[in-house]
């Protein structure tokens, strides 16, 4: 006699909503046919899920997500570093009350060494025929970004070797939701032949029909909803050994969505909207904005940046601000629209030399029409550079520069305030290789921009 287990999988969604009736309809709808065939269903969600680009996400501030996940029956899900993050910690610790889910993060403790009440390492279900299915959730490490938060992150390799020593004998089947890459995916697969299926996010990889690592099988979904997973496991229903895994992925690009389900994802974003209605600002002009111009909107968010951080300096690209705000009252959702970026500030202290080398090449003709993805950029293009405390003057074939009206000192030292995404991507090596840097957070850019907007 054989026992089939089915499960469905989504992984960084981000917020997409508009893919989410589809996967909705899907998920629920394949419950009830396995459930009355007299199979076993679990669906799982393996992080950043979340995505504050979106209102409704932003609004209410990843409760809606939850919400989502608890209407389409939902099992278990884990975090992604857009949960972990983006929120301060009283929101992401408030995020998962109403869930009717498991939330499995292995390595996510308090800051005294507890676990948040919301959250478990794995859980183990039982299905119908007295298999034992021990589930484990794992996310990707930002330790310093989680502590600066008031968490505390451990590694994930390490907790995952508890949580397996602990279920290899007790459970029949190991899950694994991870939330770290394909790269590190792979790793485990061989470091732990007990887990026999790795569902995966972070890096958006796609396994059309996974991938065999050692004993374990790898599915991964995507990004944005484009796909549903579904792995299928058969197993002997006496001896529990698993005879057969499969695993597929659903287009959801191609589900004809009917007229309901549009309305409902067009639903979200206008709830989202309304629920961001409030008035920040009243700006007696409008302001334009182009990623290939100077504006005084992108200007204002450059003098913010070097304000709020109390720097000497910033530089910005304009590609940040992705339109203007029209005259009359502006409103958390018009600031969520121009400036949708999970990007928080960040100060650097360089010397003057690294700092002047720095500024020459952000004068690189190349930077106005380079195009950008990830980084937590939403933008198209990084555009043209803007500057505040920062001046170059050109005396005969010699460009000087200097920083509050006084040429640059090379051994003296500055603070040099930028958006965070200029530490992660190959864009200044004397960015990357600095060693005192300090990361603002939990407040966006578009926080900055509000601030400086309630002074206009």
């Amino acid at each position: 006699m054989e026992e089939i287990i089915h499960i469905y999988h989504t992984n960084d969604l981000h917020s997409h909503l508009e893919q989410w009736p589809s996967i909705h309809k899907l998920v629920t709808e394949r419950r009830r046919w396995h459930e009355e065939a007299g199979d076993e269903v679990l669906v799982f969600d393996i992080g950043d899920h979340m995505d504050r680009w979106h209102p409704l996400a932003d609004a209410t501030r990843g409760k809606a997500n939850c919400r989502l996940l608890n209407e389409a029956g939902y099992d278990a899900a884990t975090i992604g570093n857009n949960e972990g993050i983006t929120l301060p910690f009283e929101d992401l610790d408030s995020m998962y009350l109403d869930k009717n889910f498991e939330m499995l993060i292995a390595n996510l403790y308090n800051r005294d060494g507890s676990r948040p009440g919301w959250a478990k390492p794995y859980h183990v279900y039982i299905s119908n025929s007295g298999t034992r299915i021990g589930v484990i959730g794992i996310t990707v490490n930002f330790g310093m970004f989680y502590e600066q938060l008031g968490w505390k992150l451990n590694d994930p390799i390490d907790e995952l070797k508890n949580c397996v020593e602990q279920l290899k004998d007790e459970t029949d089947v190991i899950i694994l939701l991870s939330h770290l890459g394909i790269h590190d995916d792979e790793m485990i697969a061989g470091m732990f032949p007990e887990i026999d299926v790795i569902l995966g996010g972070h890096t958006h990889h796609i396994l059309l029909e996974g991938k065999e690592v050692g004993s374990s099988l790898l599915a991964g979904a995507g990004k944005f909803g484009y796909y549903t997973g579904h792995v299928t496991l058969k197993l002997d229903k006496n001896t529990k050994q698993i005879l057969h895994k499969k695993a597929i992925l659903y287009d959801m690009n191609e589900e004809d969505q009917a007229q309901v389900e549009q309305q409902m994802a067009e639903g979200y974003f206008l709830e989202g909207k309304r629920l961001l209605a409030e008035s920040v600002a009243f700006l007696p002009e409008a302001l334009k904005a182009d990623p290939m111009q100077h504006s005084e909107l992108s200007r204002m968010l450059t003098q913010a940046l070097r304000e709020w951080c109390n720097a000497d300096c910033a530089f910005m690209n304009a590609g940040m601000i992705l339109k203007g705000l029209k005259q009359g009252n502006v409103t958390k959702f018009d600031l969520l629209e121009i400036c949708p970026h999970p990007i928080n500030p960040c100060t650097i202290r360089m010397s003057g030399a690294e700092l002047k080398e720095v500024l020459l090449q952000t004068r690189d003709e190349k930077w106005p029409h380079l195009q950008i993805k990830g980084l937590g950029f939403r933008g198209t293009v990084m555009g043209v550079m803007e500057y505040d405390g920062i001046e170059f003057q050109r005396k005969g074939n010699v460009t000087q520069v200097l920083i509050n009206g006084r040429l640059i000192e090379a051994k003296e030292h500055y603070i040099l305030a930028i958006p965070d995404m200029f530490t992660f991507g190959r864009f200044f090596p004397e960015i990357q290789r600095a060693v005192e840097k300090e990361y603002w957070l939990p407040e966006f850019l578009r926080n900055l921009l509000e601030w400086k907007l309630t002074s206009y």
